[in-house]
């Protein structure tokens, strides 16, 4: 590859037509597979109405409960995250250039993290607020209009930023592979999301996730086999990555040339067009790495390393604790299910990063591929790596695992920002005496206008030259201020409503004076450039939350305490319509959720202590990895991929094996005539909760 200036320097694996085919194809394919499941669910479980509380939140899914669950609980932080929602930023991060190991093992670290300590605040809802459909209506029951108002705008925020970094990464990585346009991608992409999550809510977007997730643990385990087992070792690896740091600057200018002399190197500039340059920013992997122990690739002290690790920390409880759709899991979640769920899920995700970067990250660089930082900035490092290794199998492998998380990720949040309108804005200030059939109609209305939104809003980010990259490291500074009021509402009898106005609004506002004041100290100007370097996104996220943190503590402990009763709260949370599915007697056993509540709180914390303080000491004495502590890493990178792959296919389907025997079971009467009126009993019709038919009930008793 020798003088090229890019790895996809104008040329596409994989004809224009397969990308038509995934960002379309796929998702006509899983709005059958999932209309059909649903309807198998509908016939054969029981679960024959589809009322507003099934589309929004899932309750009274009977068929594979536990399976849904720990999937969608998983899936979301393949966003993460991560999910945030952070599945594409993994794409970006966990393959930097220059941040050594400390990238990835910090990105896995920091987006599980929030994960862990969210199973805390699901407990806590399934005790306080059972009957919620929304964090935000659990704000309004509590803290009144103006801070509903208010967390309403984060959360709003929150679902916008998380979609746009899957458009923006998506449409990137399908553009670089196919040769699609990727304004068309940008645009054509949600409808994939649009088409099953308008139709089955919720319930769809679990069972699709299901499906997805495999595809995605299935690609993952291929790709560590084939670089560690099949094509390259541990020891290869090594080797090669110390030859890449052993260039000189001069060495590797002649390595990125047109004609292998340093006057004509792209090696600073990153363009054919422009040779000759002798300092800047490499824009390659080659030579040593500044800020790391020895310039190596293979360590955990870097400076770019911890700052980033920082910043990804604030950004993710951002993006988890002020994410509806986590919510929404939360919601539909039993007790025991939400606390192994959370910790599994987050278990699970940590794989992801930790195992793909250690395998598909560090080939990249070992094998010294001539992929740009611009490249790594829109998250193609992955699919680069995998057309080296595979051609065209390896493009068509990676383009399907991307659009699996996108797609996934993407009907969560279509779901939670129709949820937000329906109850949040609909219900509560336009139609207070909206029916159920109404809320369903404005939802599905939501979910295709936010899809086209998004289309058209991550065009919009891309021709202002935001990219991946940049969205992510800004998320902390605009929503990282509503982290901690939201902790305190479910945890904390005292916090102030008032209180949670000033602070998230102020974390809001100090955060952008810090982010601006930086980049002018740091560059002498503002602009998109230097607002986007990592000191200055540091000092914007820590301002956000730590500001905001303290201003609430200080407001409610001080000026404007409270002394809340928990036990109150649901009483201001209505159903639309009297569906009490999910909230039985033994789903909603105040034992079970105490005992669940102790169970996630040890290990969460326990987890999140070992993840963040822990691991990066016991890898600090090492400084620069030897050989064989390298191969040890490896190990337990594939040995964790394939742990996790196996948790997430089998163990959902283990849990839930009464439910689903019981629809194979229907299925099997069914074909033999069998077919009894017990089996396909449907629910009695659910009456609607409206409030006129109170009023008149209430008249008549007076009469």
């Amino acid at each position: 590859m020798a003088g090229r200036d890019s790895y996809f320097q104008g040329e596409v694996p994989l004809p224009q037509w397969v990308g038509w085919v995934v960002v379309i194809g796929f998702g006509a394919l899983f709005s059958i597979f999932t209309t059909i499941v649903v309807y198998l669910d509908k016939t054969f479980a029981g679960n024959a109405s589809m009322t507003s509380e099934h589309f929004k939140d899932g309750r009274g899914a009977a068929l594979m409960s536990s399976l849904l669950h720990f999937i969608h609980i998983a899936r979301e932080t393949l966003h993460r995250r991560t999910y945030g929602q952070d599945w594409i930023n993994c794409f970006r991060y966990c393959f930097s250039v220059d941040m050594g190991r400390y990238s990835p093992s910090e990105y896995a670290s920091g987006a599980t993290i929030q994960v862990l300590l969210f199973g805390v605040l699901a407990i806590s809802l399934k005790d306080i607020a059972p009957s919620a459909h929304t964090m935000c209506e659990i704000v309004r029951a509590r803290w009144g209009k103006s801070a509903h108002l208010t967390f309403l705008f984060f959360a709003f925020c929150a679902n916008i930023i998380v979609t746009s970094m899957l458009l923006l990464g998506g449409a990137a990585t399908v553009a670089a592979l196919t040769g699609m346009r990727y304004e068309l991608a940008s645009f054509f992409i949600p409808w994939g999301v649009i088409l099953y999550t308008s139709t089955g809510g919720l319930k769809a977007t679990f069972m699709a996730s299901y499906l997805h997730t495999m595809i995605i643990f299935a690609v993952l385990i291929t790709m560590i086999t084939l670089v560690y087992i099949k094509v390259y070792s541990s020891d290869q690896i090594y080797s090669f990555l110390d030859n890449t740091v052993s260039y000189s600057p001069e060495q590797c200018m002649a390595i990125y040339s047109t004609e292998g002399t340093p006057e004509t190197s792209f090696f600073y500039s990153g363009d054919k067009t422009v040779l000759g340059d002798t300092e800047g920013t490499p824009q390659y992997a080659c030579g040593a790495v500044p800020g790391n122990a020895q310039g190596s690739y293979l360590t955990m002290l870097s400076g770019d390393g911890l700052m980033f690790g920082i910043i990804n920390i604030v950004g993710n409880f951002g993006t988890v604790f002020v994410d509806q759709s986590y919510w929404q899991s939360a919601i539909a979640a039993r007790p025991a299910s939400a606390a192994r769920g959370y910790l599994l899920g987050g278990i699970c995700w940590f794989a992801i990063p930790f195992s793909l970067a250690t395998s598909l990250g560090l080939a990249s660089t070992a094998l010294m591929l001539p992929i740009t930082r611009g490249e790594a900035g829109s998250g193609l490092v992955p699919p680069a790596v995998a057309d080296n290794l595979l051609g065209q199998a390896g493009a068509v492998l990676i383009l399907i695992m991307l659009f699996m998380a996108i797609v996934s990720t993407g009907s969560a949040e279509s779901i939670a920002v129709s949820s937000l309108v329906a109850y949040d804005i609909y219900r509560e200030y336009i139609n207070p005496e909206a029916s159920g059939k109404q809320i369903l109609w404005v939802s599905r209305v939501v979910i295709v206008v936010f899809g086209l939104f998004m289309g058209l809003f991550s065009i919009a980010l891309n021709a202002m030259g935001l990219n991946l990259g940049w969205v992510y490291l800004f998320m902390g500074i605009v929503i990282g201020s509503a982290v901690i009021p939201l902790w305190n509402m479910m945890t904390w009898d005292k916090a102030s409503g008032k209180g949670a106005i000033i602070s998230a609004w102020s974390g809001f506002i100090l955060a952008l004076i810090a982010w601006f004041v930086g980049a002018s100290v740091e560059s002498g100007a503002v602009n998109v450039s230097t607002l986007g370097s990592n000191p200055v996104m540091l000092s914007g996220n820590l301002v956000a939350i730590l500001s905001s943190g303290f201003i609430h503590y200080v407001y409610s402990k001080f000026i404007d305490p409270q002394d809340f009763d928990f036990a109150t709260l649901d009483a201001n949370i209505h159903l639309v319509e009297q569906d009490n599915a999910g909230l039985t007697e033994d789903v909603m056993d105040k034992d079970v959720i105490r005992r669940s509540k102790r169970w996630i709180i040890r290990r969460g914390y326990l987890l999140t202590f070992v993840l963040i303080i822990v691991w990066p000491i016991l890898s600090i004495p090492a400084q620069v990895f030897s050989e064989s502590y390298f191969a040890f890493w490896v190990l337990v990178s594939i040995a964790w991929g394939f742990g996790a792959a196996i948790v997430i296919t089998f163990l959902p389907l283990f849990e839930s094996q009464d439910e689903i025997g019981k629809v194979c079971s229907g299925i099997g009467n069914f074909l033999m005539c069998k077919k009894t009126t017990e089996e396909y009993a449907e629910e009695p019709a659910k009456e609607v909760d409206e409030p006129a038919k109170e009023a008149d009930a209430a008249a008549e008793e007076e009469a």
